[in-house]
């Protein structure tokens, strides 16, 4: 879009583009990171047969669950502002997961990537966190855990307690195409950071995170210190902060492109991409899991359109749809929303504005009550 479609006919109301901001004109305050702590009630870690993965909740524990997964690269904070968001709009409880590989979860093999292997930790997961009395679950997912939420979804509906569905930005035939050209993105990308204010400058500079507060929590999560293997959120944690090993059950009622390349988002970097000295790396190497790539998505859309559940379907553009959703659409067999001015991650750039969209979801299909920041949001808007 050019700038006069974009901000107005000269001579008008024309308005100069604002300046997009750089490493050398943020203040030190504007990449400090931020603790999990400010968006949620609990850290805790469930350990399955050796596995140990990462969980954050919120929520009121008699309410509806959210199960929060996350893209190729991202991590449970991914979901922060969000979640912080979305409790104050109806009554729910969130639970967003690291998933193997990613985040603050280790496992046994942190290379089995497959959706088979993704599938069976998130249902053990949720098993051994409510053994009794599991709640009504709500299954939401950006991208790769927009396709592991549907595969769970199709694969053990009868089983698990799951009433709505919602994918954000993953849809199969884009996620595809795509596939083509993601080793070229990925070794696009700087190897390595200096420091985690670099890594989160960087991530907002180049339209990874637009929203400069969410860049600053999850950021840290994508990324690892080179010699000591310790994820970024956990340098600057304070060690007050208890985070123990769940081995029984809740008792309580490094980026990536992922599957969708945004193209005007990912030119070159201003980081080096040679062989580097800087102090932090990726998380995951995403590089080593494209034999993985096709079985994540080959066969989502039949999927999603089979499953019974109430279904959401997110988006950032209305480009990615693809035949057999856009007729699935036209035959209202699931709500959609297309947001604006977002990138891939949409649930961080627009955090409020996703929960808004949930909330309304939820309470217009009577899984949740409306709370008192609840705005309902009407056809068409």
């Amino acid at each position: 879009m050019s700038h006069i479609g974009k901000f107005g006919l000269p001579g008008g109301n024309f308005k100069k583009p604002p300046q997009r901001k750089t490493r050398l004109n943020r203040s030190y305050d504007e990449l400090t990171p931020i603790s999990w702590s400010e968006y949620f009630e609990h850290k805790r870690f469930v350990d399955i047969d050796g596995n140990k993965f990462a969980t954050y909740s919120l929520g009121n524990v008699d309410s509806v669950l959210i199960v929060l997964l996350h893209g190729g690269g991202f991590n449970a904070l991914t979901w922060s502002l969000f979640a912080k968001h979305l409790v104050k709009q109806c009554e729910c409880q969130v639970l967003a997961i690291d998933l193997r590989g990613h985040g603050n979860s280790f496992t046994t093999d942190d290379n089995d990537l497959s959706m088979t292997t993704f599938t069976s930790d998130i249902i053990s997961l949720l098993r051994k966190s409510y053994p009794d009395k599991m709640p009504s679950i709500v299954l939401m997912g950006h991208s790769l855990g927009g396709a592991i939420a549907v595969n769970i979804a199709s694969t053990a509906e009868s089983d698990l307690p799951i009433i709505g569905l919602v994918v954000i930005d993953v849809v199969e035939g884009s996620a595809m195409e795509s596939l083509a050209s993601m080793q070229s993105f990925l070794r696009s990308r700087p190897k390595s950071f200096k420091s985690l204010m670099d890594a989160i400058s960087w991530g907002m500079g180049n339209g990874h995170i637009k929203n400069e507060e969410s860049a600053r929590v999850s950021i840290p999560g994508q990324i690892k210190n080179v010699a000591t293997g310790k994820l970024g959120t956990d340098e600057f944690e304070e060690p007050t902060i208890e985070t123990p090993v769940l081995t029984e059950a809740i008792s309580e009622p490094h980026y990536s492109i992922d599957s969708i390349i945004e193209d005007e988002e990912c030119g070159a970097s201003s980081f080096s991409n040679e062989k580097s000295l800087g102090n932090y790396t990726w998380r995951i190497d995403l590089c080593k899991t494209e034999k993985h790539w096709p079985g994540w998505f080959q066969g989502l859309s039949k999927k999603f359109l089979s499953i019974h559940a109430q279904k959401l379907l997110l988006l950032a553009n209305i480009d990615r749809m693809d035949k057999d959703l856009t007729v699935g659409q036209m035959q209202g067999k699931f709500e959609m929303q297309v947001l604006t001015r977002v990138g891939h991650a949409v649930q961080e750039d627009d955090p409020e504005k996703v929960a808004s969209i949930l909330s309304n979801f939820l309470v217009r299909n009577k899984f949740a009550n409306p709370t008192g920041d609840f705005v309902r949001i009407l056809p068409g808007c």
